[in-house]
């Protein structure tokens, strides 16, 4: 495996992490843990975001890593 094709896996396995946390968020009745599910949700989506922005480094500096 490449580096960007790691990075984009890693960013895969984020955007499920994400997702979760959304899902129990929305599940949950107790409003302490909702509110601690959507600070973790938040943070999560900082380094979604984040690596994002690597991705697209990675691609324009290395062509052959694009659309892996």
């Amino acid at each position: 495996m490449t580096i960007a094709s790691d990075v984009k896996q890693c960013l895969a396995s984020l955007k499920g992490v994400e997702a979760g946390l959304s899902s129990l968020a929305l599940r949950t009745q107790d409003d302490q843990s909702k509110h601690t599910l959507h600070e973790t949700m938040s943070v999560v989506n900082e380094i979604v975001t984040d690596l994002k922005k690597r991705v697209g480094e990675l691609e324009r500096e290395e062509a052959q890593y694009k659309g892996f």
